[in-house]
């Protein structure tokens, strides 16, 4: 199920990449966005390009993408494209490579089908509602993932630029949980959770939004771990007229490995 969905998004992502990679390898300038955050003509481009091809595709369906105009009118359809273009702008400003282009697919307020995109890995993840989650390499064929089943010994991933001290405070409070805790930028945490490299990650801002999470919260969950928002550790839902994740959530492997 959603199989052409899933095809025509990963399309969309790799005509994006070949935009956003042109762009990374360029002396670009950088722009801030209302609210603080850099923008810049790889993170415009590639929204375009992927509205473009998506919309053609499945001209009934609704969108909520970082780089565009936000309507009223995605909160009546019963599926919308959720889209990050380039997720990851600072660390791509940065230019340290920890960036990706995010695609989810919403029902009914419930992620169906996920996409991320690494382009300068040339890696794409994908997953769909009860049909498992992949890896898929450039040329190579799709690999079946699925979280580890640690639950001592974790290897903990956080964010390069917006970790903060009440994430500091939680893997502090049980420093003997952890193995490691390593940064890693953008929805490269979900994926590295997802095929059993590390096994969880907070994030207590409420800073992000649904684009940030909505296909690495299936390719995470369709791998075997789990995603929740706290403090009632509940799962997310999506195209809220409220975009923003405010209590923050927690990725990890199992559960049970949640010290909150």
């Amino acid at each position: 199920m959603y199989e052409k969905e899933v095809e025509m998004m990963i399309k969309a992502a790799k005509t994006a990449q070949e935009w956003i990679l042109k762009v990374y390898h360029t002396d670009f300038t950088v722009e801030i966005k209302s609210d603080d955050s850099p923008v810049t003509s790889a993170d415009k481009g590639a929204d375009k390009i992927i509205r473009d091809i998506l919309s053609k595709a499945f001209p009934d369906y609704g969108f909520l993408t970082e780089e565009s105009t936000d309507t009223p009118e995605r909160l009546q359809k019963e599926f919308i494209f959720i889209v990050d273009p380039v997720d990851g702008t600072k660390e791509f400003v940065s230019r340290n490579g920890n960036f990706t282009t995010n695609i989810g697919l919403v029902k009914n307020h419930e992620v169906v089908a996920g996409v991320i995109n690494i382009p300068l890995h040339d890696t794409v993840y994908f997953a769909t509602k009860g049909g498992g989650s992949f890896r898929q390499k450039e040329g190579e064929a799709p690999v079946r993932i699925h979280v580890s089943d640690r639950h001592d010994h974790l290897r903990a991933v956080r964010s390069i630029s917006f970790f903060n001290e009440k994430e500091k405070a939680i893997y502090d409070k049980h420093p003997e949980l952890y193995e490691s805790i390593s940064p890693l930028g953008a929805a490269q945490k979900f994926c590295i959770i997802a095929e059993g490299e590390a096994e969880i990650s907070y994030r207590c801002s409420g800073n992000t939004k649904e684009w940030d999470v909505c296909p690495g919260d299936l390719i995470l969950t369709e791998a075997g771990g789990v995603m929740l928002v706290p403090p009632e550790m509940k799962p997310m839902t999506y195209n809220r007229e409220d975009v923003y994740n405010r209590a923050g959530y927690v990725t990890a492997n199992k559960a049970e490995n949640i010290h909150y």
